[in-house]
């Protein structure tokens, strides 16, 4: 014959160990064989309740109905179908949370340490992640941490710490995010992860070495908030854009929306370059310009649209005709250049010049539905004398005033010539050196043409001297 069935209620301090029921149905004709019965089911409950000896802690108190069973046979109480038999712990205040039941759980599992160990195990070459928000590692962050905000840790960690056997130190303010990032990295693979306890609070407290790191204030997180969350950016990212320096030659139909971009994307410093000023003619496709600007010089025009594009980034004009008098020190301290030009003796200065002073050379050019756009490096690929020897007679190519353009396709191509830029300064992707990208606007085709430096070129050829600037006009003339 089957045990009636007794109500065995529990307060909220014990559900934890009984899977957060508050109430418990056992088969059971007296108090000892609920104990045993929750020794059975729910042995870390039974292990709060009963010593080692088998006797009831001395801060648990059951009660039969409203009666203490002390007072009755302690635990050979009988009991009754449909008995209640309340369990009652002392407390003081209530009972551990679901954080603080998860967080012991991952204590058990992840071993804390001390920012003395930490410091020497950084020695041996583990890795301090800081998961703390933005906000709070402005305030200050161990030297040489690894910082990902705790919202972000599972998106960026693996391309910042690649090896799993790598020792993981995490820190946060006081402990517990970093405990429970700690977890999330254990069951990602990460196989040697430690705790530091106390956090940043106490290894600031014991004078270990922190930083305060440089950060993007809030207007900038708000402005650039989708880079933030691409772990080819981030922040470190955003800030290295801000400090670069892109010089665009020519303000016209390429250098429009590659300056536009640029800016939108918050590279620090644009320099632009060009001797025009605006004509309504060109309205058509130089969006950097307004009608309302119409034979302002187009530097000027160009500044006015950034400032109101973002006035964070700053703008240098140069309203002059490029020469091998000033081209050197009109590219001073660029890390890439972005040839918006729209005639060849231009083109060719300006390849010399970059192959001269080793820089980055993004070029563009379009005609009526056709454009085309590559990156010329030294070292990585040809340069655009490795391309085009010499320029081709005129009657081959006429000028956008004498052929006409597509107005949008200055648009694409310029757009592809501020993607490889940004590429060029976060230092991610493949840039297209050594490959030129045509595209035929009217068939809606791409087409990727494979380049290979001339052994035998005049200006990058390695171990040649650099030739010197020659006339570019009498050059582009006498090859014409």
């Amino acid at each position: 014959m089957s045990e009636p069935l007794i109500t065995v209620r529990l307060p909220a301090p014990l559900r934890p160990f009984a899977d957060d029921q508050a109430e418990l149905a056992i088969a059971a004709g007296s108090v000892v064989e609920v104990l045993d019965a929750l020794a059975e089911d729910y042995p870390l409950l039974h292990a709060r309740l009963v010593d080692p000896d088998g006797e009831l802690r001395r801060f648990v108190n059951l009660f039969r109905g409203e009666q203490d069973v002390r007072e009755l046979d302690g635990q050979e109480t009988a009991l009754a179908p449909g008995d209640v038999l309340t369990i009652l712990p002392a407390v003081a205040g209530g009972g551990p949370s679901a954080l603080e039941r998860m967080a012991q759980r991952i204590r058990e599992e992840v071993p804390e340490i001390t920012p003395a160990e930490a410091q020497h195990l950084l020695a041996d070459g583990a890795v301090l992640l800081d998961v703390r928000e933005a906000g709070e590692v402005a305030e200050g962050s161990p030297t040489g941490a690894l910082r990902i905000d705790r919202n972000w840790l599972e998106l960026r960690i693996e391309e910042a710490v690649p090896e799993l056997d790598r020792p993981v130190l995490t820190l946060c303010a006081v402990g517990q995010r970093s405990l429970l990032a700690a977890d999330d990295l254990r069951r990602m693979g990460y196989r040697d992860v430690r705790n530091i306890a106390g956090g940043f609070n106490r290894w600031k407290d014991e004078g270990r070495p922190f930083e305060v790191p440089r950060m993007l204030d809030e207007s900038a997180r708000a402005r650039y908030s989708r880079h933030l969350r691409m772990p080819e950016v981030g922040e470190h990212g955003q800030l290295k854009l801000g400090d670069s320096r892109v010089v665009l030659v020519g303000a016209g139909g390429l250098g429009s929306p590659a300056a536009l971009y640029l800016a939108a994307a918050g590279v620090g410093t644009l320099v632009l370059i060009d001797h025009d000023v605006v004509d309504r003619s060109n309205l058509q496709r130089q969006i950097l310009h307004s009608d309302d600007r119409v034979g302002e010089p187009k530097t000027e025009s160009g500044r006015q649209a950034i400032a109101a594009l973002n006035p964070e980034v700053t703008v240098e004009t140069v309203q002059a005709r490029l020469s091998s008098e000033n081209i050197e020190s009109v590219l001073a301290g660029a890390d890439v250049v972005i040839d918006g030009s729209d005639n060849f003796p231009t083109r060719y200065l300006v390849n010399d010049a970059c192959v001269k002073l080793g820089l980055p050379l993004v070029y563009g050019a379009v005609y009526r539905f056709e454009g085309q756009v590559t990156v010329f490096n030294v070292g990585e690929g040809p340069c655009y004398r490795c391309l085009y020897p010499e320029p081709p007679p005129p009657e081959l190519a006429p000028s956008c005033a004498q052929a006409g353009v597509l107005g949008v396709l200055p648009g694409v191509i310029g757009l592809l010539q501020a993607t490889e830029a940004l590429k060029l300064l976060l230092g991610v992707g493949e840039p297209l050196s050594g490959r030129l990208l045509h595209y035929d606007a009217l068939r809606g085709q791409f087409q990727q043409l494979r380049m290979k430096a001339n052994a035998d070129c005049p200006v990058c050829a390695p171990g040649r001297p650099f030739p010197g600037y020659v006339d570019y006009e009498a050059f582009c003339s006498a090859s014409g």
